[in-house]
This record gives structure tokens, C-alpha cells and sequence, in this order.
């Protein structure tokens, strides 16, 4: 069952416990004005926020305000208008927002104010939210331990002493604390699964291209890094992903989607087969619990009229992780070279930024098209799984929460960790797939600590695995959140 967190949860029917989704349309029948709600938002902010340090860059009271009482207005004269209408939103501090500070987690952007919003961005004001300050995140986004030298760390939401995961730790601690109705993330290595895992919280990771990506983005590479949802339900991420998704025409790898996926929810999933890959016969080291979690979490699951069926594909995983390494050391490494070249720069960088930086000067062009070849395959091997099953199954980290002090793991499970990503290993398959992929929380340990399992989809697959975490999600014991 579910433990008693170490933070105040407001009583029930209080305004930050809503759903997204009951707000918006309490919002659009007049039931609550916006400043209600954004007044109550901000201050659950005040109240909880100095104890995590989720919320960062936040806007003054005042100038919310302002713009919650202009909302107000525009309701009364009928002209509202969008599905997030009127409601409080605190973008990740690694997109780009017009006129509100962005730094990426990194003293070199530590001032840094866009001129304008990410592609994404500029949908979620259109749709009417009320953009209220950042989400904190670790530098550039490298590591699952959200931590930077600019604003901090952020502390997980059921035990201040652990980590909350990253690189979206700060959306996943400020939902599950209700201080956001939902919020946005972004996913190369499992930043949108692992802290919702840590924090008992959802979060979707897009098909590659369904979300676009830009306008600050290498349009025609390879796309790996996407951005998507996360909420304390699952209809709050659809309702997020409707806003978010779509073809935008500066992002050529970017495309339709096929109506709404929150619309698409009402049509619920009448089950299906679940390839449960666990650690991979032994190849994934996992902290001790993890599995027997997920195996119980699958359990429910079959109240759902899901199957699951142990599956170990035919595969070398571990050319397949040196393929994701270089990968993201070709376009993340590579990105940050041009601080790594500046001598006023270099020394702000924090040493995992380095490394992917030097590692990726030492690439080569047929390195780098051999791992494009591993991903190719991988693929096609996922494409002969999904002949067969629904979903793929497997932990959405290999490590529980660990001390907000260390910055990654050194040793999991006995084995020694070559890098400050390898502890997150198991967040790469989707990636590499192209894959829409679901967290969805399978309860806590001995100590409280929380878990999380993943819900892999065929490519562009998006609905069906929205179905199926919403089906997964009547079988839960106890609610999302703190």
C-alpha cells in the first residue's frame, strides 16, 4: 500500500487536487473564476515549494494575477478559448519562453531571457494556460539527479533526502505535490519516465516526431530527444499531449497526429499482450524489489485483461547501448561543444557535459553510421516483437531513489557503472525505437521509496498506449501524487 509522504496533502476537494481536467471545465462553466484557481495554486507553491525546490523562475504574484484577472474578463465576455484555459502551468526550465527566464540548469544561461517560445510553448499559451515559472532540471539535462549550480536540486516529493530523478525532476515533484494541475517534459534517456517513476507520477515519452521540436533544434537530425506529458492521471497527459502534438512546418520530422487522443480515451482498451523483457535475462543489473514490484504491478494488470508472457528478444544489448551512447555523445556532445570551445565557458560546464563533449570529438563518421545501423536493427526487432504483442514491458529504472548528494550511481546490483548514464540503461530501448513509452507507478518499497514500470507501444502507437496505462491506471490501490 501506498506510505504516508513527509509533505502535507490538502484535504479533499481542495482546488489543487482537481485534475487538470476538472478544472479546465470548472473554468469554462464559471463553477471557478481563473484567479481562484491560480490564487490557490500559487499559494500551495509558497507553501511547499522552499521544502523541494520544484518550481523555479517564478513569475510575480502580481503579473500572474494580472493575467488570471484578464482571463476572468475575457470568460465574461465569452471569448475564451482553448482546452488549457485558465490554467496555471510551469514549463521545463529546457524549453524556451518568451520573456521568462531560461537557463537550462547552467551558469551560462543563467541570465538568460528568449525572445521566443519553443514550438511547444507557444501551443500551451495558445491553449490558453497561464505560464507561471520554470520546472528545475540538471545541467542541459544530463544525468537523472536533478541538480544544478544555478537554483539547486530539487527533492524528491515523498523524502526531501532523495533524489528526483531528472532530467524533468522538477515537473514530476511540483505534480505530484500539486503545485501544477500537469506539466510538460522532455525525454532522451528516460527524463519523462524515470522521475515520474520516483515520484508516483505519469509520464509519456512521444512517438519520435509527434511532438515537434524546435525552433532551437537540429531539424533534420536524427530525433531522440522528444518532448510530452505528465500528470497525476492519464487523461491529464492527453489532454497536455492534444496541445503539444502535430505537425509543425519548421520541424520536418514532425507530423499529424489522428485526432484527439483525450477524445480517444473514451474508447477504452479491451486488453492485450504484454512481453515482460525484465532485466534482459541478467543483462540489466536492478536494485533489489524492482522486479518483484513490476511482477505484482503486471498482476493487476491482468484485471485489465492484459496477458503478460516473459520475453528475452535475440539481440546484443550491450552493442546496442554503445550504439545509444554514441548517439546521444553525436548530438548532445556535439551541441554543447561550441560552450566547450569558449575558455570563458568550459570551466562552467559540469563533468558529465564534458565528457559527452570529448568523447564526441573523438567520433567518426562511420562510427556514428554503425550506430545508426545497431538503432536500424533494433527497430526491425521491435517491429517482429509487436507482430506478436501489444506492449512491452519493463522497469522504468534500475535503481530506487537514491541520496540527493550523490550525483549518480557508481554500482548497481554489484556491477560498477562506466558512466554517469549506465544506472539508466534500461530508459534507452524506447528511445532507440522511436517508441511512445508510458511510466506508470507500481508502488513503493520496504523504505517508501516509489517505482515505476514502462509501457512500450508500436511506433506511433501513441492511443493504444494511453489506452492501455488508462486501463492500468482503474487497477491502482491507492492515487498518483503525495
Amino acid at each position: 500500500m501506498r506510505p504516508e509522504t513527509k509533505h502535507a496533502v490538502p484535504p479533499a476537494g481542495d482546488i489543487c487536487r482537481l485534475s487538470a481536467i476538472e478544472l479546465a471545465a470548472a473554468i469554462r462553466h464559471g463553477k471557478l473564476s481563473v484567479r481562484e484557481v491560480v490564487t490557490a495554486f500559487l499559494d500551495r507553491i509558497e507553501a511547499v515549494n522552499p521544502q523541494v525546490n520544484a518550481i523555479v523562475s517564478l513569475r510575480e504574484r502580481a503579473d500572474i494575477l494580472r493575467e488570471a484577472d484578464t482571463a476572468d474578463a475575457r470568460r465574461q465576455h465569452g471569448e475564451q478559448s482553448g482546452s488549457l484555459f485558465g490554467l496555471p502551468i510551469a514549463i521545463k526550465d529546457l524549453a524556451s519562453t518568451t520573456g521568462l527566464r531560461t537557463s537550462f540548469g547552467s551558469p551560462i544561461f543563467a541570465d538568460f531571457v528568449p525572445e521566443e517560445d519553443d514550438f511547444f510553448v507557444e501551443r500551451i499559451r495558445d491553449a490558453g494556460a497561464i505560464i507561471i515559472g520554470k520546472t528545475n532540471v540538471p545541467e542541459f539535462g544530463l544525468g537523472s539527479n536533478t541538480y544544478n549550480n544555478v537554483f539547486g536540486p530539487t527533492l524528491n516529493a515523498f523524502d526531501p533526502a532523495l533524489t528526483a530523478g531528472g532530467s524533468s525532476g522538477g515537473s514530476a515533484v511540483a505534480l505530484a505535490l500539486d503545485m501544477v494541475p500537469v506539466a510538460d517534459g522532455s525525454d532522451f534517456g528516460g527524463s519523462l519516465r524515470n522521475p515520474a517513476a520516483w515520484n508516483n507520477v505519469y509520464g509519456f515519452r512521444p512517438s519520435q516526431g509527434l511532438v515537434p521540436g524546435g525552433p532551437d533544434f537540429e531539424v533534420f537530425h536524427a530525433q531522440m530527444g522528444v518532448e510530452g506529458p505528465m500528470g497525476r492521471n492519464v487523461a491529464d497527459m492527453a489532454l497536455l499531449l492534444d496541445v503539444q502534438a502535430g505537425y509543425h512546418p519548421q520541424a520536418p520530422l514532425s507530423y499529424d497526429k489522428q485526432g484527439s487522443f483525450l477524445e480517444g480515451l473514451a474508447t477504452p482498451s479491451t486488453g492485450g499482450r504484454v512481453a515482460w523483457l525484465g532485466d534482459l535475462g541478467g543483462h540489466l543489473p536492478l536494485e533489489a524489489g524492482i522486479l518483484d514490484l513490476c511482477e505484482a504491478a503486471l498482476g493487476r494488470f491482468a484485471d485489465a485483461s492484459f496477458t503478460t508472457e516473459p520475453l528475452l528478444p535475440d539481440f546484443d544489448f550491450e552493442t546496442l547501448w554503445q550504439a545509444f551512447v554514441t548517439l546521444r555523445q553525436a548530438s548532445s556532445g556535439c551541441a554543447l561543444k561550441v560552450h566547450y570551445d569558449d575558455p570563458s565557458k568550459r570551466g562552467l560546464l559540469k563533468p558529465e557535459a564534458v565528457w559527452e563533449v570529448e568523447n564526441a570529438m573523438r567520433l567518426t563518421a562511420p562510427q556514428i553510421r554503425t550506430a545508426s545501423v545497431v538503432r536500424t536493427s533494433w527497430h526491425r526487432t521491435l517491429l517482429s516483437i509487436f507482430d506478436r504483442f501489444d506492449l512491452v514491458a519493463l522497469p522504468t529504472a534500475q535503481v530506487f531513489p537514491f541520496d540527493v548528494g550523490t550525483h549518480w550511481p557508481r554500482e548497481v546490483a554489484g556491477r560498477a557503472m562506466d558512466s554517469y548514464h549506465r544506472w539508466m540503461q534500461v530508459s534507452a530501448y524506447a528511445t532507440l525505437g522511436g517508441c511512445p513509452a508510458v511510466n506508470v507507478p507500481v508502488g513503493f518499497d520496504d523504505r517508501g521509496r516509489p517505482m515505476g514500470m514502462q509501457l512500450i507501444g508500436r511506433p506511433r502507437g501513441d492511443l493504444a498506449v494511453l489506452r492501455a496505462a488508462a486501463a492500468y491506471e482503474k487497477t491502482l490501490p491507492w492515487p498518483a501524487g503525495a
